[in-house]
């Protein structure tokens, strides 16, 4: 059977990235979202969650932008002057290396992140990391660690087998130096994501088998979307998205995704593709659906 998680990121970012996610699952084929804690519109997405039980809702894990939900002066190493996460993945991995980052700070503000959810009523099916943070070295084992605490099966592994890159540029119609720039963003992800994949079995956690859609990041039209349906194996695989419109708060949320995100939700809820869907023989499910298998293989043995 082929199983597909079809999960948009940065749920409860702006009011206009929840509307866009919320249509993306009632008229399309997405059927997850991760929720950021730190986000401006985080009561309004929580109340979409409960008003839509069928949308899974996991938890967004930030470190790189916006207000922590932890105090400053608890997590000093992550913020700047004006007490906001300001760090890029590079500069966070570069930070922990030479231990200018405490990973102390790190743990006390991805629990805070998560214990907020939790106490919105809201019932986490997964984590993920924005900028797929999650998947760096030290980073990773405490996602680990606060996955088992707070009784999580699923975390996120974005290991990524994507089309070569003539074929990327091919159904893409942006410029070959920012696909080819979001190709080599991939492939370090992935690289990181192949440690991490070990961690989570080790850890007893799971992951779908299966990843799209980081590659594709900022470029992800109708025509990419059906690519990527057309080589779903047998299986459970996530499809990660971002859905949304724009308006003068997602300007300032200081996102690179402005129109782009215009353009993925008319792809997820196009016609074709959830046709394809259909011929394609994909069941659509949520984190949550992979979590009950995992927990009825564990009964049954």
């Amino acid at each position: 059977m082929k199983q597909l998680i079809v999960n948009a990121d940065d749920f409860g970012l702006t009011e206009q990235v929840n509307r866009g996610i919320l249509d993306a699952h009632r008229e399309g084929i997405v059927s997850s979202a991760t929720l950021m804690a730190t986000g401006n519109a985080l009561e309004a997405a929580i109340a979409i969650g409960r008003r839509w039980p069928r949308l899974g809702v996991g938890v967004h894990l930030n470190l790189t932008q916006g207000i922590p939900v932890s105090p400053p002066s608890k997590t000093p190493t992550l913020v700047d002057v004006r007490a906001r996460l300001h760090l890029t993945p590079g500069r966070l991995w570069k930070g922990i290396v030479t231990q200018q980052v405490n990973l102390v700070d790190v743990e006390t503000e991805l629990r805070a992140q998560i214990t907020k959810v939790r106490r919105s009523g809201i019932s986490p099916t997964h984590l993920d990391g924005h900028k797929h943070v999650h998947v760096l070295p030290g980073i990773s084992e405490i996602v680990i660690r606060l996955a088992r605490e707070f009784g999580l099966w699923s975390v996120r592994c974005p290991v990524e087998s994507p089309p070569a890159i003539p074929r990327l540029l091919r159904i893409s119609q942006s410029p070959a130096t920012a696909v080819i720039k979001q190709y080599l963003v991939g492939r370090a992800v992935s690289h990181f994501a192949r440690r991490f994949r070990e961690k989570l079995g080790e850890a007893g956690l799971i992951c779908p088998a299966h990843f799209y859609g980081l590659s594709q990041t900022g470029f992800l039209d109708t025509e990419s979307i059906q690519e990527i349906l057309r080589r779903v194996p047998e299986g459970t695989s996530e499809l990660m998205c971002h859905p949304g419109y724009v308006d003068a708060d997602l300007v300032r949320a200081g996102t690179r995704l402005l129109t782009e995100r215009e353009v993925e939700l008319q792809a997820l809820t196009a016609p074709q593709v959830r046709m394809l869907v259909a011929d394609q023989g994909i069941q659509l499910v949520s984190y949550q659906d992979l979590a009950g298998l995992a927990q009825e293989s564990v009964a049954a043995a």
